[in-house]
């Protein structure tokens, strides 16, 4: 485990409802100080843990408040994105694994997905489960290419970086879009009406509209990010009202529903890679950055989870 200095988070960019939306100081409460790059958070409202995944440490670990997080399977696949699927299970995108996999409740490991039409997928990056059951993920091939993050095949097999979605029971491997160069966020509104998707290559996100059978309509873009900070689109959730975050440059980016910037949490100095709301009110913010996992508290409650 490796130490971490203070971090601090400040409101920028802000528009006037920023404070009310977001709230005006952020309390940093650091709960693994140690995480190289920490990244896939999930809360378990029935359980009240966080899980997170440490890619470079190869692991997955929960935390419970008032504890120490504890680590629940090494290695991972050097796992990224999880979510809790409609009966509390973690469904794991399995990233240097080329896999999407679930851990089921006695430990043991269910593979979902692995292949599309025979060829292996790229890298499973991040994944949500829709409330029909089935589970939609990003495959760029970031798990092929990003050091300390690879496993032992680096070829690329597929001519594009699809967002998937697999049935429950994985016998259902589906296209949902190849919009993207580089999928990687994604989340739906709090209606389940639109999916949401990122792009770290090209800085941006895009909103599809959701047809009866779980497909999409056409892309639309949400915003396009053009500020010079470090980091690119990553981990995207909503809030209640369906407000948009987006961990990108030089922090985290809420959106309205219309792609107008309400506001920035700015974390100087600390590269935030994914979020997730939680805690019995969903108003805690969970970060997971390079370097550790912090909590903060919102003025709006996110959106709860399924389970």
């Amino acid at each position: 485990m490796h130490g971490q200095s203070e971090v601090k988070i400040e409101l920028d960019n802000a528009t006037p409802d920023a404070e009310r939306v977001l709230g005006s100081r952020f309390e940093v409460d650091v709960i693994a100080p140690g995480i190289i790059f920490g990244e896939g958070p999930i809360w378990d409202k029935q359980e009240k843990r966080l899980s997170f995944v440490d890619i470079v440490g190869d692991s997955i670990w929960q935390w419970k408040p008032g504890g120490k997080p504890q680590c629940i399977m090494k290695p991972s696949s050097k796992a990224n994105g999880m979510v809790l699927d409609n009966h509390g299970r973690l469904v794991v995108a399995g990233w240097s694994g080329r896999t999407v996999f679930r851990i089921e409740k006695d430990g043991s490991k269910t593979t979902l997905a692995s292949r599309w039409q025979g060829k292996k997928l790229n890298s499973p990056n991040d994944i949500v489960v829709h409330s029909s059951g089935w589970i939609y993920f990003t495959d760029p091939p970031g798990g092929l290419l990003n050091v300390g993050m690879v496993g032992a095949d680096l070829q690329k097999y597929l001519d594009t970086q699809p967002v998937f979605r697999v049935s429950p029971d994985g016998k259902q491997l589906k296209v949902v879009t190849e919009d993207f160069v580089y999928p990687n966020g994604l989340c739906f509104s709090p209606d389940e009406k639109l999916l949401y998707v990122n792009c770290s290559r090209e800085r941006l996100i895009r909103v599809y509209d959701m047809k009866r059978d779980g497909s999409v309509g056409p892309g639309r873009l949400f915003h396009q990010y053009t500020n010079p900070d470090r980091g690119n689109p990553d981990g995207l959730k909503c809030d209640e009202n369906g407000n948009v975050y987006c961990t990108g440059p030089g922090g985290i980016w809420a959106h309205r529903p219309d792609g107008s910037v309400i506001g920035r949490l700015k974390t100087p100095g600390h590269h935030s890679t994914n979020i997730c709301f939680g805690d019995d009110d969903w108003r805690s913010l969970y970060i997971t950055m390079i370097g550790s996992v912090t909590r903060i508290r919102l003025n709006t409650p996110g959106v709860p989870s399924l389970h």
